[in-house]
């Protein structure tokens, strides 16, 4: 800003408080005004003043580059010079200010405490104590490239599209204009998949629909990343097939009552495949069976004729041991008449205990051995 006052053929410019003056003669500069009023012969308007505040921090001025190499602004000003390997962190006062980038640049040193870190930017990944608080300025978001790993994730490091590392959960920063930068998330934690409706036929040509589902964990991000681009949608399609693989094998009845031998199975081919790329598959199993109706139909019927026979052949077996007890019942009666007298009052006790018991006999020898027998 130019700050002059003609008098005749002075000039009179007056620096403020907190302000000095940059004095220029035909575009050439100088010395440096202090606080104050100056005077100078200027018949032709060959002088002017540019006046800079001291509260700004930096200096300001077209002809900054030859002002500093004048060499006059020793004690008064700091010089950062970085170069394209470099970068600056201001902090004013204890409380971060700014980043600085490649290039020269000035600040006055008497009003604030300026202090200037400077770190190598051939470390591509930025790691600072006070990340967050720099992340958060709206220099670092344009000088940082600022990448954040979620909870319960692995980040995969790729420099220039080359794998570097995995980094855990947390926030990143990485310069900006040194080399592409990417970092891929992948979720750590266990998933599941299901496979519904999936139609399959048995070795005897029996088609069925399938339900189950699987789950699953990332051991190896890296590997996964380099092998497959969507693990679900893989493992949905590795279900499909090692559950093709092994019901083709069998027959109807067989697959019916191997259900769980069928999920072992299946999960033994589906483990060995994930493993192949990252992954490993922690449980397998299924949930639904569902048949054709006249096939359904059919089962239910062969079940019914089943379980009908099993039962007349209970009954018959019972009838037959009821049949063979009679029978050693009444031998062993037969051989023992003292047995017998007992279980003709066995009889008659169970009889009158139902009621009152009348006999009614015509012949005297039956009414003696009645007789007899009470």
């Amino acid at each position: 800003m130019k700050i002059t006052r003609k008098f005749l053929f002075w000039d009179k410019v007056k620096i403020q408080n907190d302000e000095y003056g940059f004095h220029f003669v035909d575009d050439e500069f100088k010395e440096i005004l202090k606080t104050g009023t100056h005077h100078f012969f200027d018949p032709v308007n060959k002088h002017c003043v540019e006046a800079s505040s001291q509260l700004q921090i930096w200096l300001h001025s077209a002809k900054l580059e030859e002002i500093i190499f004048s060499g006059k602004l020793k004690g008064l000003a700091e010089v950062i010079d970085l170069n394209d390997n470099q970068r600056g962190l201001v902090w004013v006062d204890g409380r971060f200010h700014a980043v600085l980038e490649p290039g020269r640049c000035a600040y006055w040193v008497s009003k604030k405490n300026v202090a200037v870190e400077i770190v190598d930017a051939k470390n591509i990944q930025f790691q600072h104590k006070s990340l967050s608080q720099i992340a958060k300025t709206p220099s670092g978001k344009s000088a940082l490239q600022q990448v954040t790993v979620p909870p319960y994730h692995l980040g995969l490091l790729y420099y220039n599209s080359k794998f570097i590392e995995c980094v855990p959960a947390g926030l990143y920063a990485f310069w900006k204009n040194t080399v592409e930068v990417n970092v891929v998330c992948v979720d750590m934690r266990e998933r599941f998949v299901d496979v519904s409706g999936q139609e399959l036929m048995t070795a005897d040509k029996v088609t069925l629909r399938m339900n189950t589902n699987a789950c699953f964990q990332v051991v190896d991000a890296e590997k996964m990343a380099r092998t497959i681009e969507d693990v679900q949608q893989v493992l949905y399609r590795e279900i499909q097939l090692a559950l093709r693989a092994v019901i083709s094998r069998r027959e109807l009845e067989q697959f019916l009552s191997d259900k769980n031998e069928i999920a072992s199975e299946s999960a033994a081919l589906l483990n060995s495949r994930a493993e192949s790329f990252g992954v490993k598959v922690l449980t397998f199993g299924i949930r639904d069976v569902i048949l054709p109706g006249e096939m359904r139909d059919l089962l239910n019927k062969v079940t019914e004729a089943k379980k009908a026979a099993e039962a007349d052949l209970i009954i018959r077996r019972e009838e037959t041991a009821a049949m063979r007890s009679q029978a050693n019942t009444a031998k062993l009666l037969e051989n023992n008449p003292t047995l017998m007298r007992l279980r003709e009052l066995e009889v008659l006790e169970r009889i009158a205990a139902n009621g009152k018991l009348n006999i009614i006999v015509d012949e005297k020898k039956l009414t003696d051995r009645i007789a007899g027998l009470l």
